[in-house]
């Protein structure tokens, strides 16, 4: 791997599949003496969490989940 000029590196997708990081997860760069460790943030919500969290803080509907898929499905 090579760090690029903005200080990047690529972690190769063989790595990311066998540690399971998926796009939005967030990592630390631990200093660990002579070596850098890339550890994953415990706790952190994932992509996918942080949207639907941030759903439920815009949702102005006060129909209830059957009441809004009778109005989708048109019955």
């Amino acid at each position: 791997m090579k760090l690029n000029s903005k200080g990047q590196v690529t972690i190769p997708a063989a790595l990311r599949r066998r540690h399971g990081l998926v796009p939005g997860d967030e990592v630390q760069v631990v200093d660990a003496g002579d070596t850098l460790r890339i550890v994953r943030v415990c706790g952190a919500p994932t992509s996918g969490q942080e949207v639907v969290a941030q759903m439920k803080r815009t949702a102005t509907t006060t129909r209830t989940t059957d009441e809004l898929m009778e109005l989708l499905r048109g019955e």
